[in-house]
């Protein structure tokens, strides 16, 4: 993701001998390895941020007792602590002000999940992906459940069609991923997912669906078998759809285009609409292809039977997954595997793959 460091560093860091260059991080700071929160026997908190130049920092919130002040210790490394103590179990919301501005924690566990979204509209524009007040808008779930790859409890987002609980007819299931360094929140957010269906129902130019965004934030390999082993296992269960290959979807960008291509060549009689976005086998993983030539040789004949449509999407040759899609469908090619292939302007971004979906929706399920 071009405007995203925490994707890229993750993308280039795990392919770094590999397909794409070397990242240079930069200097290694104690922020690097810093626990923000810690919870210690005695029952006080630990609260700590890294902010070398800062001249004043305080911490707030609801853990902190009412009408009093912690007073922190600044380290020679920049780390700035404050001990609150005899901290009862519970839930607390919490933040820094650092130098009189009031800021969240960069280091909890769901901070990428609160960064600030910014909308840029030419003025008068209806763009596709816009909260629209003239149109019936469905529900986004968040949804937890037990994974028994993980043996713990994951969680995803699932969006159902405006009227979706008011009616007992079946829909069909659209499985769609995130790419590395985001979570399951991040089709809901910036990818606009749910405005992008609720915009293109209300024109009649996709099929009512469900549509289930995971957290695809694993090992490309376990996740494939967290899909099809208990998240389309849960969904089948708990939502009134189809469970047959001709009404389940399946998309993803970037890692999570690897994680659709592990899915269908683990599970070849599971989907029959594929569209894999800016993403490919990296160009210098000599085992990555031969295993992908073995198992698509031993895979065709059911592909070829079961999928109606396998498109692969690129963000044009700027996309830092080009080349590497390139080579890989010359292995699509000699196993016979039928596939289209398209490419717009825009590079690894967000700007491509919100249209991806536009684009992909209105062939599903038809």
């Amino acid at each position: 993701m071009r405007t995203n460091p925490i994707f890229l560093a993750f993308v280039l860091l795990l392919c770094s001998n590999l397909a794409f260059p070397q990242f240079n991080r930069g200097p290694r700071t104690p922020n690097d390895t810093l626990t923000s929160t810690l919870v210690l026997p005695d029952g006080s908190v630990l609260f700590s941020i890294y902010a070398p130049e800062a001249d004043t920092v305080s911490v707030g919130g609801d853990a902190i007792p009412w009408g009093q002040r912690i007073e922190g210790v600044k380290a020679d490394n920049g780390v700035w602590t404050f001990r609150v103590p005899e901290v009862k179990a519970g839930t607390y919301r919490y933040h820094f002000m650092v130098d009189g501005v009031r800021v969240f924690d960069p280091k909890a566990p769901n901070a990428r999940e609160v960064s600030a979204l910014l909308d840029v509209t030419p003025q008068g524009e209806a763009e596709f992906f816009a909260l629209r007040q003239d149109v019936p808008h469905g529900a986004m779930a968040q949804v937890h459940y037990y994974s028994t790859v993980t043996q713990g409890m994951r969680r995803m987002h699932v969006w159902t069609p405006p009227g979706y609980h008011a009616k007992n007819d079946k829909l069909p299931v659209f499985y769609l991923i995130h790419g590395g360094g985001d979570s399951d929140l991040a089709w809901p957010t910036v990818g606009r997912a749910g405005f992008i269906l609720d915009n293109m129902l209300s024109e009649g130019s996709c099929e009512p669906m469900i549509v289930v965004m995971p957290d695809g934030g694993m090992d490309t390999k376990m996740f494939a078998r967290d899909l099809c082993t208990n998240i389309v296992p849960y969904i089948e269960a708990n939502y009134r759809v189809y469970t047959d290959a001709g009404h389940r979807g399946l998309a993803g960008l970037s890692m999570g285009g690897l994680e659709v291509m592990d899915a269908f060549m683990a599970y070849p009689e599971m989907f029959s609409y594929i569209n894999v976005m800016s993403s490919g086998w990296f160009a210098n993983n000599k085992e990555m292809y031969e295993e992908g030539d073995k198992r698509l040789a031993e895979i065709a004949p059911v592909l070829n039977n079961t999928v109606k449509l396998l498109l692969f999407t690129q963000g044009g040759p700027e996309d830092i997954a080009y080349n590497n899609n390139l080579e890989m469908l010359k292995v699509f090619d000699r196993n016979g595997i039928p596939y289209e292939f398209s490419k717009m302007p825009g590079g690894h971004s967000w700007n491509v793959w919100r249209q991806d979906l536009k684009n992909f929706a209105p062939r599903l399920f038809k």
